[in-house]
């Protein structure tokens, strides 16, 4: 079945009896106590060579400043590190019911974003890596990544554990809440600002509640505007983007003259032909705004070194600005433990995955298809720098905090994965007792010991040389 269609599984149409009791008997073949164990694999590759592996296909001179970012903590190593968490997950049990994967759900990948109508929610970002796949394999993802920021912020192991099974028990819960409940119902699902603050007041004490208030007005300011004022100045009478090497290169400042000439052309067309990916009223908003500047920016940790360009578009006024993020799609980490993608443009699986697994998108998300000047085809994915993003900042939680932020996100993987998988199913396999909780918890704890001796190598690969890390803010 093609991604995105039906459930992946072929039991759309089965009855909700019939497929839970697929789920129950999915517990004898794969054992809900059997996911707690973690073992590397006895001809584990080099993580350093799986890193390095990556970085080829990148832009050399930007490949330091990833390197660079992850040997700067296990947390930051960890998100750079998707496609080794993925070999690692191809060997672990399976329920054998999947879901549209976000591929690289690590708590930072969790955040406040702005809906068409303008509201405040909290979604998934980060679709990089999404393909159909295992449901366990994001949950596991997830929970990994905050054991590994409560060991940075000095959480106990109990403490850790905690965090973890309340992350799980409101994934487990909510999808079996979502079992029972329509397709449209699953698919109108969503959490605004409003539903975080109710449980920022039922979980948090007085300051805790301040922060999070703080961080929803904070959202609402990063906006194109916000992004605009940042990274853009008047240069001779013109908006220009800011020369802020080597994270923002304008492209004059990037190329001789007709290399310049030749990928402002390329990225003229690439907005011009993106459009044709949108639906008709937003492809003719777009068309109201008009190509201004250009420049290539560094953006995030693992996605260091891939092509990423910024793009400014002017609409009624030079006051009325649009920046657009056209990011360079390759194939998913997972494709290779699952199998290739059901679209021959990766900007395309991008899009399509983050289309299926968010509650709302942003309106100008789009993909297109390219030709460099090196000859290369290249994919890229396209949306709104900003709108309305808020992220969470790990060294200033408190333990009830990233209790409360796990839970947030263990109930919007759930949603993500109900709009695709078999939620019926993978309600009746989780049960209503606290199994599965207690099995990650102890896989978080495993995984991220595996994880601190893969920074560790890549500490020493840049120590002795192997490799070359730059330090960039």
């Amino acid at each position: 079945m093609a991604e995105g269609s039906g459930t992946p599984d072929g039991t759309a149409h089965l009855s909700p009896r019939e497929r839970a009791d697929l789920g129950r008997a999915a517990r004898k073949r794969t054992p809900r106590s059997s996911h707690a164990v973690y073992e590397a694999a006895p001809a584990r590759r080099d993580p350093v060579i799986v890193v390095e592996e990556q970085s080829a296909s990148r832009v050399p001179e930007l490949v330091p400043i990833r390197y660079g970012r992850m040997t700067e903590s296990p947390f930051r190593f960890y998100r750079g590190a998707a496609a080794i968490m993925a070999a690692d997950l191809a060997a672990t049990p399976r329920s054998g019911f999947t879901a549209q994967l976000c591929g690289d759900a690590h708590m930072l990948n969790f955040r406040l974003l702005a809906s068409p109508e303008r509201r405040l929610v909290f979604d998934i970002n980060d679709f990089d890596e999404t393909l159909p796949g295992p449901w366990e394999w994001d949950v596991k993802r997830l929970v990994t990544s905050l054991v590994i920021a409560g060991r940075e912020n000095g959480y106990p192991q109990g403490v850790r554990a905690d965090i973890v099974r309340a992350t799980v028990r409101s994934y487990r819960e909510r999808t079996r809440l979502f079992a029972g409940q329509g397709n449209l119902d699953v698919w109108y699902a969503r959490a605004d600002a409003d539903q975080l603050k109710v449980l920022g007041d039922r979980r948090l004490d007085k300051r805790g509640r301040g922060r999070l208030s703080k961080a929803l007005s904070k959202a609402r300011t990063k906006d194109n505007l916000q992004a605009f004022g940042k990274l853009t100045h008047v240069v001779r009478g013109e908006r220009r983007f800011v020369y802020d090497p080597p994270l923002v290169v304008p492209i004059e400042n990037m190329l001789p003259g007709a290399e310049r000439d030749e990928i402002e052309r390329q990225l003229r067309e690439l907005v011009r032909q993106y459009a044709e990916s949108l639906s008709t009223d937003r492809a003719h908003l777009l068309r109201q705004y008009r190509v201004v500047d250009m420049a290539r920016k560094v953006v995030g940790v693992g996605s260091v070194g891939t092509r990423c360009w910024i793009i400014l578009l002017l609409g009624r006024d030079d006051e009325d600005p649009l920046i657009l993020q056209a990011k360079q799609a390759d194939d998913s980490v997972l494709a290779e433990h699952v199998g290739a993608s059901a679209y021959d443009n990766q900007g395309q699986r991008v899009v399509a995955g983050q289309r299926l697994m968010q509650a709302v998108s942003d309106i100008f998300l789009g993909w297109d298809r390219v030709i460099g000047l090196d000859g290369e085809q290249r994919d890229f994915y396209v949306r709104q720098l900003h709108d309305w993003k808020g992220i969470v900042e790990l060294q200033i939680m408190v333990p009830d905090g990233m209790r409360a932020f796990g839970e947030v996100c263990g109930a919007t993987l759930a949603r993500a994965h109900a709009r695709s998988g078999d939620r019926i199913a993978v309600a009746a396999y989780l049960g209503g007792g606290d199994t599965f909780d207690r099995a990650l918890a102890e896989f978080g704890e495993s995984y991220a010991d595996q994880n601190e001796s893969d920074h560790r190598a890549l500490v020493q690969a840049v120590e002795t040389g192997r490799v070359r890390a730059e330090d960039a803010a």
